[in-house]
């Protein structure tokens, strides 16, 4: 299937891989694939998104929340008797090594390395794609597709994370295929 994929779209699914290995990860979900959709400064999903007001650096911390993070299982007043600022610490590594540093999901105590499998929904947003571009009568693959598959799956966390932040699903599909409409003439 990813034959069918314009070079934006296997863009879009390696940065979804290094996304979910930056934040210690060891799935590729629908979160992390509508995190890299985000992150894309073109194209019609990145473009739909923008425009509906939802920026990786969102999804990103709405990912964190959800899943869990590294300072999760930490008790901060503990280490404040040792003279350890819970905070100051993670403000620091995050000044240094970027937001989200210190993020993972509860009890994963390695670095991700290797491959990282799609889950389930993962793999039907993949899916789902290839069927919306045939029903748009599209040949390939693009990022536009993609957020079509994961709008049409409509379950998984990234479909939540954006009818979280008050946007309709109906809507965006709509402004994706009008764009992808425009992209096409």
């Amino acid at each position: 299937m990813f034959e069918r994929f314009v070079a934006q779209s296997r863009e879009t699914i390696k940065l979804s891989q290094d996304e979910a290995r930056a934040l210690h990860h060891n799935y590729i979900g629908t979160e992390h694939i509508l995190l890299a959709l985000a992150a894309q400064s073109g194209g019609a999903a990145a473009e739909a998104l923008h425009t509906a007001g939802i920026r990786a650096e969102e999804v990103r911390q709405r990912i964190l929340v959800l899943v869990g993070s590294a300072t999760d299982d930490l008790d901060p007043e503990a280490l404040a008797t040792l003279g350890i600022d819970l905070d100051a610490v993670v403000e620091a590594t995050e000044a240094a090594f970027g937001p989200g540093a210190l993020h993972r999901p509860k009890g994963s105590r390695k670095p991700i390395t290797g491959h990282i499998r799609f889950t389930p929904r993962s793999k039907k947003i993949l899916e789902l794609s290839l069927r919306e571009a045939l029903r748009l009568g599209h040949k390939e693959i693009n990022t536009g597709h993609i957020l079509l598959g994961l709008i049409r799956e409509g379950e998984g966390l990234g479909a939540q994370i954006i009818t979280t932040s008050g946007v309709d699903l109906q809507d965006l599909h709509d402004d994706v295929v009008r764009r992808l409409a425009a992209e096409a003439a």
